[in-house]
């Protein structure tokens, strides 16, 4: 007769258990979150969670002292939430934003982690530069944080060595012109820089031929031919086009802010090579209503399109596609914005919006909260290879996404962050906020308000920690 796991274990249960009880019970912790409904990858549960030196230690009841508690009776508290796409301009184009006002608004909106692009003045294509951002940012940002080599024709056999440094995401390429002058739209230059490195690369897919030949499309004062310029098969051959080239090269990739379900579908049959993101912006907003109502504040690339193609992605993220959600938070000012389009710049801001949405979405049935956490947490933490992030489980870093479920606000001007001092979001009604913010066990924002001091440090890879 086979004997039972209990007869069997050489482990008393009972001591062990009141070993542990009473071991945990005597110790401290740097901080205990209390009460709250925790998001583990086991699912949902009242626990308890205890952070030491930046970590998590222990998750259960009765946990003992600590040097701070937060009660969370009533909130959710789930991983920290990574918005893997942003712009914060510094250095050069600090007058839209930059490191410290970016990351101020990504905190106050509960994101513990961003990944910055390299599109800035001068472009974030060196050693050098990564260097010049990462001492910049120390205790600077609020958030952690992680910064995008630019690839160019020129760097494209260095960038083997330059996605090595650690603090960065890895590499980045523009296929279509946006805001900045980095470029790679020939294929023999984007196979160079396929060709050198083994880090998954960001792409932004748009087909600067296809573009080039339909710029009269955009008609002056008419932000609503954005979309008809910066049509559907400019994104479709540029998407197309890397899949092949990432594919020939052996080479993992990272498609960004996809706008047509078409290239979700096709991605679907590529998901040995490709990855890929949707935005809150195009999950949220349709061009019928958007243009009329927002003019060139609604203007973006890839554009915000029909709610056909809106309801499209949702139809695509349901079945799983998307790994994850991104912000691509790209603030100008008001007074840019204001130029007649096409003079007017593309981008919009969304770091601090990010979280609110998607909980609203939550809120109206579209997306589930377990869905939410594996786009804004574990999707990231997969795609990317990030140590010690996506997560609550012992061993991971204290990064705690705190909120309110069923909080109905609206978005005013007065809790915007960016510089920018402006959303597309503005004054719409939501229900869901993070009311808490932390960060490797730190207090980082607590219902709006800021903790003394900014405590960012770089993300940890495991391609640059174990390689």
């Amino acid at each position: 007769m086979k004997a039972s796991l209990r007869s069997a274990w050489p482990f008393d249960f009972a001591q062990g258990e009141r070993f542990f009880t009473e071991r945990t019970m005597s110790e401290t912790f740097d901080l205990i979150l209390k009460n709250g409904t925790i998001h583990t990858p086991g699912g949902a549960e009242r626990a308890d969670i205890g952070v030491r030196g930046g970590r998590i230690v222990a998750i259960g009841t009765g946990l003992g002292d600590a040097g701070e508690v937060i009660d969370c009776t009533g909130l959710d508290v789930l991983p920290g939430c990574i918005d893997s796409q942003v712009h914060f301009r510094e250095p050069g184009l600090e007058h839209k934003e930059d490191l410290e006002s970016g990351s101020r608004a990504a905190v106050l909106g509960g994101v513990t982690a961003v990944f910055e692009m390299p599109n800035t003045n001068p472009n974030t294509d060196t050693a050098d530069r990564v260097q010049d951002k990462l001492a910049r940012a120390h205790h600077r940002m609020w958030c952690d944080h992680a910064f995008y080599v630019g690839a160019t024709a020129d760097n494209a056999e260095q960038l083997k060595e330059l996605e090595r440094i650690p603090g960065t995401a890895g590499v980045k390429i523009f296929m279509g012109a946006s805001t900045g002058s980095l470029l790679v739209d020939d294929d023999n230059a984007l196979a160079r820089v396929l060709a050198s490195g083994t880090r998954r690369v960001a792409i932004h897919a748009e087909d600067e031929t296809r573009m080039n030949a339909r710029k009269s499309l955009a008609l002056a004062g008419d932000p609503s031919t954005h979309p008809v310029w910066r049509d559907d098969e400019s994104a479709m051959i540029a998407t197309k086009r890397i899949i092949g080239l990432a594919r020939a090269a052996r080479r993992r990739i990272h498609i960004l802010h996809i706008t047509t379900p078409a290239e979700l579908a096709y991605i679907g049959q590529n998901k040995d090579i490709a990855t890929c993101e949707v935005t809150p912006q195009h999950l949220t907003l349709a061009g019928e209503d958007a243009y009329p109502r927002l003019g060139t504040y609604a203007q973006m690339n890839p554009p915000i399109r029909s709610g056909a193609h809106r309801d499209g992605l949702w139809h695509w993220l349901n079945q799983g596609v998307p790994d994850v959600l991104g912000s691509d938070h790209a603030p100008h000012t008001i007074e840019e914005k204001a130029k007649p389009y096409p003079t007017s710049p593309s981008g919009m801001p969304g770091v601090q919006t990010l979280v609110p949405l998607l909980l609203n979405h939550v809120a109206e049935g579209r997306l589930t909260l377990r869905r939410f956490i594996e786009l804004t947490s574990s999707g990231p933490q997969r795609v990317f290879g990030l140590v010690g992030k996506g997560r609550i489980a012992l061993g991971y870093d204290g990064d705690f996404t705190v909120v309110d479920l069923k909080k109905r606000w609206t978005v005013g001007s007065d809790w915007l962050a960016s510089r920018c001092n402006w959303s597309p979001f503005e004054g719409m009604d939501l229900t869901g906020k993070a009311v808490g913010t932390i960060i490797r066990g730190h207090r980082v924002m607590w219902e709006d308000a800021l903790a003394n001091e900014a405590v960012g440090e770089p993300v940890r890879f495991e391609a640059t920690e174990f390689s």
